[in-house]
């Protein structure tokens, strides 16, 4: 006897295909049939490529590695939508049943200059990796490792640093921006060390690095739309934009108080 919840479904996929970033690309429809609602999303694609793969095609190139909502490297837009219709859920964790048969599917990689396209539905996101390597990190040399009874954090504070923490840095909030911002993710890493007494030493220095390196890397400005929030699959709030902007606007000032003290 079937389990009755194992259904199958027929979809119409219609998927960016690119070759390289010097290259046109273009999308390319592919019929789906007896697509179990069981499967995740990638286990569809993966169905896909064997199919192209033995008729002798390329299969449809997408990035991925821990396949657990964990690394968010899966991230692609369906429908318009960063990871799929489902919030708080990476491609990789969404599953058929959250479609309907007949369904057509858009799938196109994340849009955005500092993204460039790798192949189909990758991008190249070291763009993120240069942000971090321009601050995201904590360089004092605090010697042997403390108790971390000896480095109390009230629990508000503790709360707020893991609430930045998870974000995965996929990219989702830079996609569904309408101008490419990396503003939640930049902010997302600067309020977590800011938040903890270990970051608290470099936090002037590390805000305006880190956004210095942000704007070279050609992201745009925030549209204050709130789409990257809400396009999130950890739900990372809006209120690190804000407190990153009070982070770079007092750095500046206890800048300008020290030069002006200093006779500069």
């Amino acid at each position: 006897m079937s389990d009755a919840n194992d259904k199958k479904i027929n979809l119409t996929l219609k998927i960016w295909r690119q070759k390289s970033a010097k290259e046109p690309g273009e999308f390319v429809t592919y019929e789906m049939s007896g697509v179990s609602t069981d499967a995740s999303f990638l286990e569809m694609i993966d169905q896909l490529n064997e199919k192209l793969i033995t008729k002798g095609d390329d299969p449809v190139v997408f990035d991925h590695d821990c396949r657990e909502g964990i690394c968010g490297s899966c991230g692609f837009m369906i429908n318009g939508n960063a990871h799929g219709p489902q919030k708080s859920t990476t491609v990789c964790q969404l599953h058929m049943r959250a479609f309907e048969s007949g369904a057509v599917l858009t799938l196109e990689p994340w849009r955005a200059k500092a993204f460039p396209i790798v192949k189909d539905l990758m991008v190249d996101r070291s763009a993120f990796d240069r942000i971090i390597s321009a601050g995201g990190y904590i360089s004092v040399d605090t010697g042997n490792a403390q108790d971390a009874n000896c480095l109390p954090v009230p629990k508000p504070d503790a709360d707020a640093a893991f609430e930045s923490a998870t974000c995965i840095g996929c990219g989702a909030c830079v996609a569904s921006c309408k101008n490419a911002s990396a503003m939640l993710f930049t902010s997302a890493k600067v309020s977590h060390l800011a938040l903890l007494p270990q970051g608290k030493v470099e936090r002037a220095e590390r805000v305006h690095r880190m956004v210095a390196q942000m704007d070279s890397e050609e992201f745009g400005a925030c549209s204050t739309t709130g789409a990257c929030s809400v396009a999130c699959p950890k739900d990372v709030s809006l209120t690190n934009i804000a407190k990153m902007n009070r982070e770079l606007l007092s750095s500046t000032l206890f800048k300008r108080e020290a030069a002006e003290s200093d006779g500069i």
